[in-house]
């Protein structure tokens, strides 16, 4: 079996140590970057399997680096180290396209559990991945590999993450993309939250609930053009799109 291959970019060096070599010790092949720029040349060079990212680093960021790795790459998943909990701080994260959390100080365990998490949900398909998904050829270039989805008056391409309406682009954030195709496929019927939760997030967590409710108040704007579009909040159970 293949050893799995993280890349973690951690700025403080002794706990960067410590991680790397217990990871090794378990049987995963390990990379390490001590900031942001390091990181976004190791990721692009190594092609790891799970990135294991602090969010607080020198020179680039944890959030800037996953930003511009996910304008190629929406398939590796990503997990952010952080010792900031605050609801926004982790919804940008998400945003942005990360696939998990853990706050600091953490047990190794459990880092090692969500890393095993991240890859069977991967292997699995539950991470979204567009290339592999099936959808519709663009009407405007039959020949793009690009994926569509109707939205009322709007179009979702959902290979590049864009809302498309009346030839108007509003970029998506990678998060964001996967709750509305979501809701797309299951429109005029119930979405349980918990289904979205155990999708894209890995556990329904209150906490994690409170993120999906953030994200859904803003799909509802940017879907706000079209007055059929309707995003219902079915109390205790989830969401249903009407369009």
């Amino acid at each position: 079996m293949n050893k799995i291959k993280v890349l973690l970019v951690e700025d403080e060096t002794s706990l960067a140590m410590i991680l790397s070599d217990t990871l090794e010790a378990q049987g995963f092949e390990m990379r390490t970057a001590h900031d942001g720029e390091e990181g976004l040349r190791m990721f692009d060079d190594q092609k790891p399997d799970v990135l294991v990212a602090d969010v607080m680093m020198p020179k680039m960021d944890g959030f800037e680096m996953v930003r511009r790795i996910r304008k190629t790459d929406s398939r590796t998943p990503v997990l952010f180290l952080t010792a900031r909990s605050a609801v926004n701080d982790v919804v940008e994260g998400f945003e942005l396209g990360g696939n998990d959390y853990l706050k600091k100080p953490f047990a190794i365990q459990e880092l090692i559990v969500r890393i095993k998490s991240l890859c069977h949900r991967v292997s699995a398909g539950n991470i979204f991945s567009e290339e592999q998904e099936g959808g519709n050829v663009s009407p405007d270039n039959p020949d793009a590999a690009d994926l569509w989805l109707s939205i009322g008056r709007y179009r979702l391409n959902v290979t590049s993450q864009i809302l498309q309406l009346e030839g108007k682009d509003t970029e998506l954030s990678h998060r964001e993309s996967e709750i509305l195709r979501m809701l797309v496929e299951s429109k005029n019927n119930v979405l349980e939250s918990k289904d979205i939760l155990l999708q894209l997030w890995g556990d329904d967590s209150f906490f994690n609930s409170r993120s999906l409710h953030v994200f859904i108040t803003k799909l509802r704007h940017k879907l706000s053009a079209d007055e059929n579009i309707r995003i219902i909040n079915v109390r205790g159970i989830g969401y249903k799109m009407i369009c």
